[in-house]
């Protein structure tokens, strides 16, 4: 199965700020990594609320973003394990 990574330019620009805010608050994956999985679950069945993502405390917002890189299936693009992010729309 091919995963999109689809997204529009304001999508685009939140993620990038997303990727920002996981980066110094400590996650040390490559931005580039962390930009896919954002994209990849948004785009292939989970579509999340960027604006609401980027408004949470650093607990929920981190717990977002280390449960998709946890969940992702890299190859579907769709969250495992009946994981749900809190910014899922």
């Amino acid at each position: 199965m091919n995963v999109s990574f689809k997204r529009t330019q304001e999508e685009d620009v939140l993620i990038e700020r997303a990727v920002l805010r996981a980066r110094t608050l400590g996650d040390q994956r490559a931005s580039i990594e962390i930009s896919m999985d954002l994209s990849a679950t948004n785009a292939n069945g989970c579509p999340l609320d960027f604006d609401k993502l980027l408004a949470f405390d650093d607990f929920s917002f981190l717990h977002d973003i280390y449960g998709i890189a946890r969940h992702l299936d890299r190859e579907s693009g769709q969250l495992n394990d009946c994981f749900l992010p809190r910014c899922a729309r």
